[in-house]
């Protein structure tokens, strides 16, 4: 019960910081539209069927804008000391990573949530239900590893070059399952077909959270 106080009250600053500001919600969303804008223009004079390219499209726009957010999500408590105070708090460690996870897990989603209608709209394609489940399941993923490598990039001098290039390469796997899904959800493949890539990016999400949940002390001791 008190580990649950500590994860909510470490939420909601988070929340309450970014709701006074929204600069990284906004950026994340103004991204994520001007990448399906750009692509969904560039492919209506190139590509007869936007259902070939849609996936590719999909998962590049949310990894992109979710690691906008993802950047920002550790730099205001660097800039204002606040990391410092949170870890000289008497407050476990994997608290903080629960709770800095759950806020860009949250965040991530919004902004998914708000772009999805819109690329719909653009690439006129029917909307399968599963592919909310395999949204979420990519962004569970993302955001678990994400954080992780967000709060180890916080004090170094070339984060915003080193997080893309050392983050990337872990969650590939995941993105190529969320793609190999979406792109059998709108040709409309047999689940029997591609239902192993969910149970890949079930099994992968609970080894990035495992794994991240007990790197995390480790890491920020350092």
């Amino acid at each position: 019960m008190k580990r649950l106080l500590q994860i909510g009250t470490v939420i909601r600053k988070d929340l309450a910081v970014e709701m006074r500001s929204r600069e990284r919600l906004i950026a994340m969303l103004v991204f994520a539209l001007i990448v399906i804008l750009v692509f969904n223009f560039a492919f209506d004079l190139r590509v007869q069927d936007a259902a070939t390219v849609a996936p590719g499209v999909l998962w590049v726009t949310f990894s992109f804008a979710g690691m906008l957010g993802l950047g920002r999500s550790f730099v205001r408590e660097r800039e204002d000391g606040c990391l410092d105070g949170l870890l000289l708090c008497p407050v476990d460690r994997s608290a903080i990573y629960v709770a800095k996870m759950v806020g860009n897990l949250l965040f991530i989603t919004l902004m998914e949530a708000c772009a999805l209608p819109i690329f719909f709209a653009l690439f006129n394609l029917p909307f399968p239900p599963l592919l909310l489940v395999v949204v979420l399941l990519g962004t569970i993923g993302f955001a678990a590893v994400g954080t992780l490598f967000a709060a180890m990039m916080t004090y170094a001098r070339a984060r915003d070059l080193l997080l893309p290039v050392l983050f990337f390469p872990i969650v590939i796997p995941l993105l190529i399952a969320g793609v190999k899904l979406s792109a059998g959800l709108f040709d409309g493949q047999p689940w029997a077909e591609i239902n192993h890539w969910l149970h890949f990016m079930i099994a992968f999400d609970v080894i990035l959270l495992v794994v991240s949940y007990l790197s995390f002390e480790f890491l920020v001791e350092e």
